[in-house]
């Protein structure tokens, strides 16, 4: 394991990374992902340091950045990379922002309960979250080979109207972004999220029964796939008890929970 003071190093397999920001509330994971012919880093993190500082230890195989959704703390280090991939559906937060986010808001979530040094170079009262261009976008279906290494791309909204998971072909790993972790509560309970796709996206993800881990991107790294089956009796449960809407609260699982 690599040591650094700001992100924590876990190599998953010989070509699998997730780089994870466990001084942050958040404690968020990006993911570096090795093909033979080019890398894919899932998320940039909160871009409170340089993620591409660690990426550049890892591989000097060019990278793409696919992201999973254009929340602050997934896109931090975007501006570090040349090639950046998004969904349609979050492109417009991309360029412009999300719509109702102040910045001084993203500058109060960005820096409280933070447990360790933050970096020299970090200073909360400029705080800037990365906007711009993508090189590409994302739809749901899309294959991106990285040499011998096949990704395939779910659109899963929700979340955010653009909201992917990316599941490894080779290794059967499945990428959730937002859609699934522990310990805390999926959300969508703001104006920008949608229950009603939040909950087909997660019995979307339920039916890719040869997952062979799952890798949320909050919390504990790698999740036994059979979460899967607890999201498919969820989904049924808040179906069938009509919870799939604003203001019904936090709707506790095994392994997981919903807020909306």
């Amino acid at each position: 394991m690599m040591e650094d003071p700001w992100f924590t190093i876990q190599q998953i397999n010989e070509n699998t990374y997730a780089i994870s920001e466990y001084g942050h509330w958040e404690k968020v994971h990006s993911f570096l992902l090795l093909g033979e012919e080019k890398a894919a880093l899932i998320d940039t993190g909160l871009g409170i340091d340089h993620i591409k500082r660690i990426t550049d230890q890892l591989t000097d195989l060019p990278i793409d950045v696919v992201t999973t959704h254009v929340h602050v703390d997934h896109i931090g280090s975007h501006g570090e990379f040349e090639r950046i991939y998004v969904h349609e559906g979050d492109q417009d937060w991309l360029v412009n922002g999300i719509s109702g986010l102040s910045i001084d808001q993203i500058r109060k979530n960005i820096s409280r309960d933070i447990t360790i040094p933050v970096p020299e170079t970090f200073n909360p009262d400029t705080y800037q979250p990365f906007q711009g261009e993508p090189t590409g976008l994302l739809k749901d279906g899309d294959v991106i080979d990285l040499g011998n290494r096949i990704l395939t791309i779910y659109h899963t909204p929700g979340h955010s109207p653009g909201h992917i998971a990316i599941f490894d072909e080779s290794n059967r790993y499945l990428f959730t972004g937002d859609l699934l972790y522990d310990e805390t509560p999926i959300y969508a309970f703001y104006p920008s999220t949608n229950p009603v796709d939040l909950v087909n996206s997660l019995e979307k993800i339920a039916g890719l029964s040869n997952a062979s881990k799952v890798f949320g991107s909050h919390h504990t790294v790698g999740l036994d796939p059979e979460i899967l089956n607890e999201v498919k009796s969820a989904v049924k449960f808040l179906r069938e008890k009509k919870l799939i809407r604003f203001g019904t609260g936090i709707h506790e699982f095994k392994g997981f929970s919903v807020q909306f």
